[in-house]
C-alpha cells in the first residue's frame, strides 16, 4: 500500500495532545519538511499545545477546542471550509480526534495499524501505518511521515522562541553556576515522586554547584507540591511553577544544564532543546513514552511493578500496558536518582567535580 502514495501536494495532520506528543509530533513534521520542503502542512491542534509551538515554521495551525462540545466540531468545520488535502495523517486514536477526522477533507487518511488503532479509529481511516514491534511513540509517528516516502533519519528539532521570551528566562537565572531544573508534577498525581526525594535531590543538586529551579503548571496542586518541596529542602531553590507561559518555560528548559522530571510534558520539551533529562518512570515504560534521547538517565521501576502485577514477564505482555498504583513511585530510591545525576554529569559535564 505504501507504493500507492506519492508525494502529496498538500497535507493535513491531527494530533491535538498532550504536550509531549506534540514535541514528538514536531521531530516527524520536520522530517517531512526537510524531505518536501514546499509541502503546505496544516496541523489539527490544541488550544494549550499550539501556545508552544506557535511560529513553527511552514506549519499553518489550526485550533480546535475540546472542551467546546460539539461548537468545536463545527468551528473545525467551518475553519477548514473550502480546503482539500491529499492526505490527513490521523495520529491520536481517542474518539474526538477520529470524530473531528470527519470534518477533515482529505483523499487518504492515513492511521495506525490495527493493534494500535484504538478506540475505532481504524474505522475512519483508509490507509494505515505499518505495523511496529514496541516502537517508542515517536518512532510510532515518524512511520506516518514514512508511509508518505520520506526517508527516515535520527529525529532533531527547531523549536522557535522569541527573544523576548529568551529574554525573560535569562533574568529569572541570572546565576554564574550550572542550571539543575525540577518539573515535580506529572498530569496524574500517583505519576509524581515524594516530597521527600524531591526535596533531598534538590540538596544534592545544589552541592554539586548548581542553581536549582522549580517549574510546572499553575494549578494548585502543583503551586502545592512546589510550596512543600521547598519547605523541606536545606538549599535555596528558584520557584517558577505557575509562572511561566509555556514558550517561557522552553526557553528556561534551553538554559538549563539537566532536567529531574517524572513522566510529564517538560521532560520531552526538555528533549527537543538539547537538555539532558534524568526521568522516573513507574507506571509507563519508559522505553515507549521515556525521554527519548536520554533514556540512559531514567530511573525505571516500571518493569517490576507491571511484572509483580501481571506475574508475566515483561516480554510477555502487551507493548505500553500501564502499571496501576497510588504508591508505585515511592519505590523509586533517592539513591538511584542520585546514581543517575552522577552519571549525567560524567558524560555531559565532566569538568564539574562530583562531591558524592
Amino acid at each position: 500500500m505504501t507504493s500507492q502514495i506519492t508525494k502529496p501536494k498538500s497535507l493535513c495532520i491531527l494530533r491535538l495532545s498532550a504536550i509531549g506528543d506534540v514535541c514528538h509530533a514536531v521531530a516527524m513534521v520536520q522530517q517531512i519538511q526537510r524531505q518536501y520542503p514546499d509541502l503546505p502542512i496544516t496541523w489539527i491542534i490544541g488550544k494549550v499545545e499550539a501556545s508552544l509551538l506557535a511560529d513553527l515554521p511552514g506549519v499553518d495551525f489550526v485550533i480546535f477546542d475540546k472542551r467546546a462540545g460539539w461548537k468545536g466540531y463545527q468551528a473545525l468545520k467551518e475553519q477548514l471550509k473550502g480546503r482539500k488535502f491529499d492526505i490527513l495523517l490521523h495520529m491520536q486514536v481517542a474518539l474526538r480526534a477520529s470524530i473531528a477526522s470527519l470534518f477533515i477533507p482529505a483523499k487518504i487518511k492515513i492511521g495506525f495499524d490495527k493493534q494500535r488503532a484504538k478506540e475505532g479509529q481504524w474505522l475512519f481511516t483508509n490507509h494505515k501505518i505499518s505495523a511496529q514491534t514496541k516502537p517508542h511513540v515517536l518512532d510510532g509517528f515518524l512511520a506516518f511521515a514514512q508511509e508518505i516516502g520520506v526517508k527516515i533519519t535520527p529525529p532533531t528539532w527547531f523549536m522557535p522562541m522569541t527573544e523576548q521570551d529568551r529574554l525573560w528566562a535569562s533574568k529569572q537565572l541570572l546565576t554564574k553556576k550550572p542550571v539543575a531544573v525540577i518539573s515535580p508534577a506529572a498530569s496524574k498525581a500517583e505519576r509524581n515522586w515524594h516530597i521527600q526525594g524531591y526535596a533531598e535531590i534538590a540538596d544534592y543538586l545544589a552541592e554539586q554547584g548548581f542553581y536549582v529551579v522549580l517549574c510546572g503548571g499553575p494549578t494548585a496542586i502543583e503551586q502545592q507540591l512546589a510550596n512543600n518541596i521547598i519547605a523541606q529542602a536545606q538549599s535555596e531553590i528558584k520557584n517558577l511553577v505557575g509562572k511561566t507561559t509555556l514558550k517561557q518555560l522552553l526557553c528556561v528548559l534551553d538554559i538549563a544544564h539537566l532536567v529531574i522530571a517524572p513522566d510529564t510534558g517538560p521532560a520531552h520539551m526538555a528533549v527537543t532543546v538539547g537538555t539532558p533529562v534524568v526521568g522516573l518512570y513507574a507506571h509507563s515504560n519508559p522505553l515507549r513514552t521515556g525521554p527519548y534521547l536520554y533514556q540512559k538517565y531514567v530511573v525505571n521501576y516500571y518493569q517490576q511493578a507491571i511484572e509483580t502485577q501481571h506475574k508475566k514477564s515483561l516480554s510477555e505482555l502487551p507493548w505500553g500496558v500501564r502499571a496501576k498504583g497510588s504508591d508505585l513511585m515511592a519505590n523509586i530510591t533517592i539513591a538511584q536518582v542520585k546514581e543517575k545525576i552522577a552519571l549525567l554529569i560524567a558524560d555531559h559535564y565532566p569538568s564539574l567535580k562530583n562531591k558524592q
